[in-house]
């Protein structure tokens, strides 16, 4: 310590900053009690697309469960998570889960606001007229010219993110609008993310490891079914994606 430096002067010295970032958070919303095909059918979800789930924050949905839950039964769904390499941080629902919540040690997230209504006749008009009819983002478009490395996240706030080279497998796009990859879409894509169900994804060629939009998402196994390594386009159909050729 110098001598112009009191203990006063070091204790306000900041030794910590509170920034806002932007996090991918899976959510499973429990409709029914039933551990043994809860066990069942997470595990067949995680075997999909392992290295996506391991250590993934989740936050378990009881917003739409037909039954009470109790303590017990949550710690069993918990430990069932955490098994598979999920890592359960918090409830969502109404304040009659907070006991529960602070029983387990998790955060009780306030209920999801209510969904935009569904695309109409999304079927019935070509990609291009689709395409044309998108509304007007709030924000600019952030446009990349240099390809997404492997580790890396890309964010466009308030808008479009647009792409014009290729995208690394273990990278991860992020828009509230809509995402436009000019070149190979290998890594993950989340379009929509502050749940604007009119978002789409564009790329030239879909070997995404997963695509997402308003929360709604398919791994690579899924995508490998339909459009693969083609020109596609994602949008998002009430709660289901839809993968079409461009």
């Amino acid at each position: 310590m110098t001598a112009d430096q009191t203990p006063d002067l070091l204790d306000n010295d900041p030794v910590f900053q509170l920034k806002g970032g932007m996090l991918t958070v899976t959510v499973i919303e429990v409709l029914r009690l039933d551990a043994g095909r809860f066990a069942k059918q997470l595990s067949e979800k995680v075997e999909q697309a392992p290295n996506f789930f391991n250590d993934t924050p989740l936050v378990i949905s009881l917003e739409k469960l037909d039954a009470h839950m109790n303590i017990s039964t949550l710690a069993g769904l918990l430990q069932i998570c955490r098994n598979r390499g999920l890592q359960p941080v918090a409830l969502r629902g109404n304040e009659n889960f907070r006991p529960l919540a602070q029983q387990s040690n998790l955060v009780l997230m306030p209920p999801a606001r209510g969904r935009e209504k569904p695309l109409e006749s999304p079927t019935e008009a070509p990609v291009e007229a689709k395409a044309a009819e998108l509304p007007a983002s709030s924000g600019p478009a952030r446009i990349i010219t240099q390809p997404i490395r492997s580790g890396q996240q890309v964010y466009a706030p308030g808008g479009d993110l647009v792409v014009l080279a290729p995208v690394s497998a273990g990278s991860e796009l992020l828009a509230d609008g809509n995402i436009h990859v000019y070149g190979p879409l290998r890594g993950r894509a989340l379009a929509g993310v502050r749940g604007n169900t009119d978002a789409r994804i564009f790329c030239q060629s879909l070997e995404a490891e997963l695509v997402s939009i308003a929360g709604q998402y398919k791994v690579a196994e899924d995508l490998r079914k339909q459009c693969w390594k083609q020109a596609a386009h994602v949008s998002l159909e009430g709660d289901s994606l839809k993968i079409a050729p461009l």
